[in-house]
């Protein structure tokens, strides 16, 4: 097979999940194969009585409702050793309820909820990647699911126009739409930090928002680079918000830069540590009842940080910088960059004071994520 020939096959599989991701937050049921095995799956968060009724009617019998298990923990659901708990949906169990189930921002709303009937068996490898999609998504980590042979379910998708994807093609997607990051513009911008910058947007593969990196002077390629990797953060960036110290890093990190002769920080699109902003206002929400944002993220059923950052390893690449000296509190970003071929030479201190909003939040990095703060 030639290069040409592979790369259009790795194009295939991406725009495969992407039209998968994109048909999931239309609330459209799509397809996941495994092997012999596939899954007609809706995304629980936008399942109305009308989705749920038309769900079962293809899978010929009542879906099941799959859970991750830091969400099923939450809701009292004894865990099974999987990554993801599968609950038969009762009588009693209507649209409203499991999409309820699935967000913990409702939790406080309806107290007394279940017994619930955890399904016994092994867990099809359809469920996670089926999971793992709605976190792309940005939606909320829970899918209905029906189960069936995967040359029943091959007929069907071709009958209803489903989009399709295999369970393979998930889990490769982020690392093989990471790696073919494109630069695709670039302008000199004169920020108030620095008015020699120049700023170049990198485009994914997947369809989903550009990165960018923002080249503050011309900093040299043959020397560790002075760098910070920002995940974009719409309150506190550009809003203000109190409850963390985003704005504070990002400001701060340009005029460091700035004033340390050049550098480059990259600006990822990660937001609310990669689970996409309404999923943080929900965690913000969880907050104010008194979680903490690790617990939080959790009690939506997301780990506590979804971000890769091979993406940023790639940018730094294609900028030419292979050594950095990175402005972060996280240890995460140094193991990530390093595992991606770009070498942390120096991991240079980078925070801010607390105020009253965002002192848990600070102590919660610390203490429980191991920010050197």
């Amino acid at each position: 097979m030639s290069k040409t020939d592979v790369q259009k096959k790795e194009l295939k599989k991406l725009r495969n999940v992407d039209r998968a991701i994109a048909d999931l937050r239309r609330g459209l049921p799509i397809v996941v194969y495994a092997d012999k095995e596939a899954s007609i799956v809706l995304a629980t968060e936008m399942a109305y009585a009308a989705e749920l009724k038309e769900l079962e009617n293809l899978g010929g019998t009542l879906p099941v409702l799959a859970l991750t298990a830091h969400r099923a923990n939450v809701l009292h659901i004894k865990p099974t050793g999987d990554a993801a708990v599968r609950l038969i949906i009762e009588n009693w169990m209507d649209a409203p309820l499991m999409r309820a189930l699935a967000d913990a921002t409702h939790d406080l709303d309806q107290p007394f909820r279940g017994p619930f009937t955890r399904m016994k068996g092994n867990l099809p490898n359809t469920i996670p990647s089926a999971i793992k999609l709605t976190k792309l998504a940005r939606l909320l980590p829970s899918v209905l699911s029906s189960d069936m042979p995967a040359e029943v379910a091959a007929d069907l998708a071709v009958k209803e126009d489903f989009s399709s994807v295999t369970v393979d093609d998930i889990s490769a997607f982020e690392a093989t739409a990471a790696v073919q990051l494109k630069s695709v513009a670039a302008a000199r911008v004169p920020l108030q930090s620095s008015e020699n910058t120049t700023i170049h947007a990198f485009r994914p593969e997947d369809g989903g928002i550009e990165h960018l990196a923002i080249l503050v002077g011309d900093p040299n390629r043959h020397e560790p680079v002075l760098a910070r990797l920002h995940s974009e953060c719409f309150t506190g960036d550009l809003i203000g918000s109190l409850k963390c110290d985003c704005g504070e890093q990002l400001r701060g990190a340009l005029k460091a830069i700035d004033e340390a002769g050049g550098g480059v920080l990259l600006y990822l699109a990660q937001e609310g540590r990669g689970i996409g902003l309404i999923n943080k206002l929900r965690a913000y929400k969880l907050q104010s009842q008194g979680f903490d944002t690790i617990d939080a993220n959790e009690r939506l059923g997301f780990d506590a940080d979804e971000r890769v950052f091979q993406p940023a390893a790639e940018m730094f690449l294609q900028l030419g910088f292979k050594k950095v000296r990175l402005m972060t509190n996280n240890p995460e970003k140094v193991e990530g960059l390093e595992r991606h071929g770009v070498e942390v030479i120096e991991r240079v201190t980078h925070k801010f004071p607390s105020n009253t909003h965002n002192e848990l939040y600070l102590a919660t990095k610390r203490k429980r994520s191991g920010h050197y703060l």
